[in-house]
C-alpha cells in the first residue's frame, strides 16, 4: 500500500544515542547498526563492520513518525505541492511515511487516477506514500467509489476529507461496502448546516472581531453520528483532525462501549486556541479551526491517555497569493510537516506537559497501528526506519522543502530538530 522509490540500503552505525521506542520498552544509551537498510544489531560497543559511524552522543534515535493526514495538491496544483517536494518535506521533518487526501484535481475516485498516483510515487518519493481514495464520486456525497476496485488499485482507505458525507444513509452504506476491503473509512466530520460559512470557532472572539463563527457542536455531532453507525455496522473508523472537547467525550465514550474507533489531532490544536485568530493572520485559518482552551486541554489529555491515538499534521499547502489576502477571504489550511515535532516539542515535551516517549509513540507507532501499516522499530531484523534527534537545538522558521510558505510558524524559533531520517532503509535527510 507504501510507494517510495528505490534507493540502495544504508550501511551506517549509530554510536551513543538514546533510543527511545516505547513499544520496544527502550529508553536507553545504545549503539544501533544497519546492515543493508536493515537493522542489524542493537547494543553497546557494536562492531560498525567497517561502515559510516555517526556520533549519537547528546541526541535521540527513535522510530522515525508516520502522518496519517496529508495534502500532497497531486494531480492538479502542483505549484503548490508534488509527490517529490512533499515527501521531501516530510524527511525533513523526521517522516518515514505519509498517508495522502484524495481531494485533489481530479478527486482521487477511479482506479487510473490512483494508479498514476502509485506510479509517480515510485519514481518520485523520498519517503512511502499511502494513498486515500475517496468515498463518494468527485466527493458530491451523492454516489458510492468503486471501494473494492480502489482497494485493489492499493488505497490505503477511504475519506472525502474537506467534505463531510452529509446523508446519513450514505455513510451507513459506506461502511457496508468499506467492509469487504478491509480498509478504513476516515471521515470528515462537520455538518455545514451548523458550521454554514464559519471562518472561526463561535465564541468570544469571533464575536468581538465580527466573524461568522463555526461552533464546536458542528464538528461533535457528525462524530457521535458517524460513531453511532461505525458500532451499529460492527465497522471500525477513524476520525480526522478533532478539535474539541465534546468530540472527544463522544470518541471515550463510543470506545467503551466497544467501538472500533479511533482518531487523529493535529499540532496546531494541540498549541494554539482562537486567540490566535486576534492576529488576522491567514495562516491561522483552517478547518476545523482553532477552538477554545478548554477544547485543547481536552485534546492534550485524550493524547496522553490514548483515547486520541495519533497525531497528523493536515499538511495543507497553498500558494502565496491564495493566502495573501484578508482573513476571510482566504483558504482553510496550513503546512506542518517540517515543524511537528519541533514544535510539539518546544510547546509540550520541554515544559512537561507531554512525556517525549508519548509525543514519538502518538507519531509513530499510532497512526501505524491505525492503518495497518508495519510500524517503525528499533528492532533487530525491522528494516530502519528511524530519525535521530536533536532536542535542544533552537532554530527559526524560515524556509521549507515544501512548495509552499502557509505556516503558522513562520519567524518562530523552536526547539528541537531533526538530524537524520532513515526511511526504508535509506538516509532520506541529513541536516
Amino acid at each position: 500500500m507504501l510507494h517510495a522509490k528505490q534507493r540502495p540500503g544504508a550501511n551506517l552505525v549509530v554510536r551513543g544515542a538514546r533510543v527511545v521506542d516505547p513499544a520496544e520498552n527502550i529508553d536507553a544509551i545504545l549503539d544501533v547498526r544497519i546492515d543493508a537498510g536493515t537493522i542489524a544489531a542493537v547494543g553497546t560497543g557494536l562492531d560498525t563492520n567497517e561502515h559510516r559511524v555517526v556520533d549519537g552522543t547528546g541526541l535521540v534515535l527513535a522510530p522515525a513518525f508516520v502522518d496519517p493526514h496529508v495534502h500532497l495538491r497531486t494531480p492538479g496544483r502542483e505549484d503548490e505541492e508534488t509527490i517529490a517536494s512533499g515527501t521531501a518535506a516530510a524527511a525533513a521533518g523526521g517522516y518515514c511515511a505519509i498517508l495522502a487526501m484524495p481531494n485533489t484535481d481530479p478527486v482521487v475516485d477511479t482506479a487510473a487516477t490512483l494508479g498514476a498516483l502509485v506510479e509517480t510515487a515510485g519514481r518520485e518519493a523520498e519517503v512511502a506514500v499511502g494513498f486515500f481514495a475517496a468515498i463518494t464520486r468527485g466527493q458530491r456525497g451523492e454516489e458510492l467509489t468503486e471501494m473494492a476496485e480502489l482497494a485493489d488499485a492499493g488505497a490505503v482507505g477511504f475519506t472525502d476529507d474537506g467534505v463531510p458525507v452529509a446523508s446519513a444513509g450514505l455513510m451507513r452504506r459506506a461502511l457496508q461496502y468499506a467492509a469487504i476491503t478491509g480498509r478504513k473509512l476516515a471521515p470528515h466530520c462537520e455538518e455545514r448546516t451548523l458550521s454554514h460559512d464559519g471562518h472561526v470557532h463561535e465564541g468570544t472572539v469571533a464575536a468581538e472581531l465580527g466573524f461568522t463563527g463555526y461552533p464546536s457542536v458542528a464538528e461533535s455531532l457528525m462524530v457521535e453520528r458517524d460513531l453511532a453507525l461505525a458500532g451499529y455496522e460492527a465497522q471500525p473508523i477513524h476520525l480526522l483532525h478533532l478539535s474539541s472537547a465534546e468530540s472527544v467525550a463522544a470518541l471515550r465514550r463510543a470506545r467503551a462501549a466497544g467501538i472500533a474507533a479511533s482518531a487523529e489531532v493535529t499540532p496546531h490544536h494541540l498549541v494554539l486556541t482562537d486567540d490566535a485568530v486576534r492576529s488576522l493572520d491567514p495562516n491561522v485559518k483552517m478547518n476545523p479551526p482553532l477552538r477554545a482552551e478548554t477544547d485543547r486541554a481536552a485534546l492534550l489529555d485524550a493524547l496522553r491517555d490514548g483515547s486520541i491515538e495519533a497525531i497528523a499534521t493536515d499538511h495543507a499547502p497553498h500558494a502565496l497569493h491564495e493566502k495573501d489576502v484578508p482573513f476571510e477571504a482566504a483558504p482553510f489550511g496550513v503546512t506542518g510537516l517540517e515543524t511537528a515535532f519541533a514544535v510539539l516539542n518546544t510547546e509540550l515535551v520541554r515544559p512537561g506537559l507531554l512525556p517525549l516517549a508519548t509525543l514519538v509513540e502518538r507519531m509513530s507507532t499510532g497512526p501505524a497501528r491505525i492503518f495497518g501499516l508495519d510500524r517503525p522499530r528499533v528492532a533487530v531484523g525491522a528494516a530502519a526506519n528511524l530519525v535521530l534527534l536533536d532536542l535542544d537545538r533552537e532554530w527559526t522558521v524560515e524556509s521549507f522543502r515544501s512548495r509552499s510558505r502557509n505556516s503558522w510558524l513562520l519567524g518562530r524559533t523552536l526547539t528541537g530538530a531533526v538530524a537524520m531520517t532513515i526511511a526504508g532503509g535509506a538516509v532520506a535527510h541529513a541536516a
